[in-house]
């Protein structure tokens, strides 16, 4: 852990994972948690994922972030042929980043698809061996005959590093080493049996993590993230209010907010506890089971945040000091929380 924080600052500055962390998290396999084994995957329960995902969150924003993100690419296993997941997933480094907005084109040619767009937000982009991103198949092959709503077809398309351009354009103010970059590509082929839908398995249907609703998975493995550095942020807090006295309103706010967060994480973990079990004994998740898990995921993520807001403002003005641990896990909690799956409308 302390390895990994000692080069936080360094990773945020140069706005990239160090070569360092990477290898560990190659050697953990910790971008393999929902691969299958015979894929050189670490197959892992939904439970045991979003602690890992939250220990890893809590020693570094960004570092937690990325196996996040990594790891869960591995979903998408399931909606390969076994030849392209081979292809895709079975060595060490392995590990897809991409985009889930369709905001890309396709066309239908012999053999294949002619895509065009770009996709904003691709966490890991500077170390990704693969990319996915969705794009509205136009339809005869003309964006005026496109279809509209929910008639158009979306599809999946895996991309090599050699096809795509990363347009360096992550400025957030948060998770700065996640190389979270917009990608784009021009009237690049791309082959029929390198592309899918993510509502067709062709694989590996007995693994339990793919019978997981996507939503709720990707809920929960946010909300970990936000959990993980709230914790961060309220053990900085405690360690900046050691070396100041004479603050009793701030340390009853510090220990109002580390209760609140300790009886979310409780409840949070016992939804996702939960509806593995549902899971496991039936199958599925039921529908009032899959909201509920949602619910509990965004307001995790909203007590989490509430700590950063809560206690932010009365930590001093070196709090306000950019490469201090407290400042940092600060903007941190607040870019990851601004992900459009974990606000309350």
């Amino acid at each position: 852990m302390n390895n990994i924080r000692e080069q936080s600052l360094r990773m945020e500055q140069e706005g990239i994972a160090c070569e360092e962390v990477l290898q560990l998290i190659y050697d953990l396999r910790l971008f393999h948690l929902f691969v299958p084994n015979e894929l050189e995957g670490r197959m892992t329960s939904l439970p045991e994922a979003v602690q890992i995902f939250q220990n890893c969150s809590r020693i570094d924003g960004s570092f937690g972030w990325l196996v996040t993100i990594g790891a869960g690419g591995g979903f998408f296993a399931s909606f390969m042929i076994p030849e392209v997941s081979q292809r895709v997933y079975a060595h060490r480094t392995a590990v897809i980043a991409g985009s889930g907005t369709p905001s890309g084109t396709a066309q239908r040619v012999e053999g294949g698809f002619l895509v065009n767009g770009s996709w904003k937000y691709c966490s890991g982009s500077t170390h990704a061996t693969v990319f996915t991103a969705n794009a509205v198949v136009e339809s005869n092959g003309s964006s005026g005959n496109t279809r509209s709503g929910e008639d158009q077809e979306i599809r999946s398309f895996i991309l090599l590093p050699e096809q795509v351009q990363i347009d360096p354009d992550w400025n957030a103010f948060g998770l700065k080493a996640t190389s979270s970059h917009r990608i784009s590509v021009t009237d690049i082929f791309v082959p029929d049996d390198m592309t899918f839908v993510i509502t067709e398995t062709k694989a590996y249907e007995n693994e339990m993590i793919y019978k997981y609703p996507f939503l709720p998975f990707a809920q929960a493995s946010f909300a970990a993230v936000t959990l993980g550095i709230a914790q961060h942020f309220l053990e900085s807090a405690q360690e900046l209010l050691k070396q100041k006295t004479d603050h009793p309103y701030v340390l009853s706010k510090l220990n109002e907010q580390q209760e609140a967060l300790r009886q979310s994480e409780i409840v949070f973990h016992e939804s996702i506890v939960k509806s593995w079990n549902d899971l496991m004994q039936d199958g599925q998740l039921s529908p009032k089971t899959e909201g509920w898990v949602s619910g509990q995921c965004v307001s995790t993520a909203q007590v989490s945040l509430k700590c950063g807001q809560e206690l932010f403002p009365l930590l001093g003005l070196s709090a306000a000091m950019e490469n201090s641990t407290i400042n940092r896990t600060w903007r941190d909690l607040q870019t990851a929380c601004q992900h459009a799956l974990l606000r309350s409308y």
